[in-house]
């Protein structure tokens, strides 16, 4: 799409409108407060209303609709990923007054109900069903290529994420729930560490497993600040993990082996686990990297489990600095004007991995190319909400990014000024989540903040210290 104006979001209102803006006088501060917090609800109320496009009456949400017709069109996929982030972006219009406790109910029963019917292996989901019937996909709908049978660690920790939250949410689900995850124990997807083999014995979990004949994958989860550390805390909360997991996991990778950049830090033994207790450091700045230097490897895990309140003075810090990292990487390194990089849809389409290179491991790290992501500044709110609404409206006023009635489209390339026709199950469900947070903290986080993650978990992120303050 090029240059379409659809709708500017929050139009007659100022970025200083954002939630929090100062005032001289405390009604005027109210009355901001209050104009900023009736657009982040619109926001979410649009956002809502494109996941309610894309559900079939099966009751699963589908991975993406196309909006560039008259009526959205709901793709055939779906995947354990976007499942969860229907379910949880459900709970929340509950809890926002979106949708009425009936209707959540209602909503929640039929996709539990559909979640029990899809077949599974080994304890967890495949990775590609029909949105319409719950059919495990052979052949990809778009192309014809054929789909390999395969249980992705990560997809099935959003799954299972949706389904805890989906269980306190209506309790009456949770014997149904409890049910599911009765045989998904996360040590299926484990290798235990040994010291004469670390290479091949890490500590760690695989990426997934080949079904049709029986195999992992060759790589493992090693770096922590990305988003299948969800997967590493549920099952160190569930007890089918062990703690030490945390910390076989990398900060960084150790200055020996080929990365973005040489990290600086220390040794330093944890819990009776030798740790590199590594960081990068970007515009001055020391921080834990990801992966690729995306958006949502740092800061999609944090919507639903308190990193930064259990962990002030190492989780919280990065978190801050990190977003403040994307911000000048767009606007003072780059100078895009815009902010916000994370895999997205490409505006001319299909689908890419966006970051900043510089605060990724990967030496062929993940780039901008210009690409802007709406998702990415929902993600940032809690932290920077300010930066982050003021982002938004200026992607919404300068590439008319916003569909009234369906919310933000799924990213802009602001080079070209294109916009994509596509908006992404798992994108809206980080925008539907990160509103949440910054509308009713805390309101998707129960699940996350008890039991065994209280107990197994917080003492772990208590301890941690990244050695960058």
């Amino acid at each position: 799409m090029k240059r379409r104006t659809v709708l500017t979001a929050g139009a007659g209102a100022s970025a200083a409108l954002a939630l929090g803006a100062a005032g001289s006088a405390p009604a005027a501060a109210a009355s901001r407060k209050s104009t900023g917090a009736a657009l982040l609800h619109r926001w979410f109320r649009d956002t809502y209303a494109s996941l309610e496009a894309m559900h079939s009456d099966f009751g699963l949400a589908a991975d993406k609709i196309d909006v560039s017709g008259a009526e959205p069109k709901r793709s055939v996929q779906t995947s354990p990923t976007n499942i969860g982030c229907g379910i949880w972006s459900t709970v929340a219009a509950a809890g926002l007054g979106v949708i009425s406790h009936a209707t959540l109910r209602k909503r929640l029963a039929g996709t539990v109900s559909a979640v029990e019917k899809l077949k599974r292996e080994k304890g967890f989901w495949l990775n590609w069903y029909d949105a319409a019937n719950g059919d495990v996909l052979t052949t990809w709908p778009e192309t014809g290529e054929e789909v390999r049978p395969f249980l992705s660690s990560v997809d099935n920790a959003w799954l299972i994420t949706g389904l805890r939250i989906a269980a306190r949410a209506d309790r009456s689900l949770a014997p149904r729930v409890k049910a599911l995850l009765a045989d998904a124990d996360w040590s299926f997807f484990y290798t235990p560490y040994d010291e004469d083999d670390p290479a091949q014995h890490p500590g760690q979990i695989h990426g997934g497993y080949w079904t049709d004949d029986d195999t992992f994958t060759g790589h493992w989860y090693g770096a922590l600040n990305t988003e299948p550390r969800m997967a590493s805390y549920l099952g160190i909360a569930d007890g089918s993990l062990p703690g030490e997991h945390y910390w076989r996991t990398f900060r960084t990778l150790v200055p020996e082996n080929e990365q973005e950049q040489k990290p600086e830090g220390e040794y330093v033994t944890v819990d009776g686990v030798r740790v590199w207790r590594g960081h990068y450091t970007y515009r001055g700045r020391k921080l834990i990297p990801t992966w690729g230097g995306s958006m949502f490897e740092a800061l999609m895990v944090p919507l639903f489990v308190p990193e930064g309140d259990w962990s002030p003075r190492a989780w919280g810090v990065t978190h801050r600095r990190y977003i403040r990292s994307q911000i000048e990487h767009g606007l003072d390194e780059e100078k895009l004007g815009y902010w916000g990089f994370s895999p997205a849809n490409i505006p001319a389409g299909g689908y890419s991995e966006y970051g900043v290179d510089a605060i990724g491991m990967t030496v062929d790290g993940y780039y901008s190319k210009g690409v802007v992501t709406p998702h990415a500044s929902f993600l940032a709110m809690q932290f920077a909400p300010r930066e982050s609404v003021a982002n938004l409206r200026k992607i919404a006023r300068d590439f008319g990014a916003y569909h009234d009635g369906l919310g933000f489209r799924d990213s802009v390339d602001v080079r070209k000024g294109t916009v994509s026709d596509f908006m992404l199950a798992l994108d809206q469900g980080m925008v539907a989540a990160g509103l949440a947070q910054v509308l009713r903290p805390g309101l998707l986080q129960g699940p996350f903040r008890t039991g065994g993650f209280a107990k197994n978990l917080r003492p772990l992120l208590a301890k941690e210290d990244f050695g960058i303050v």
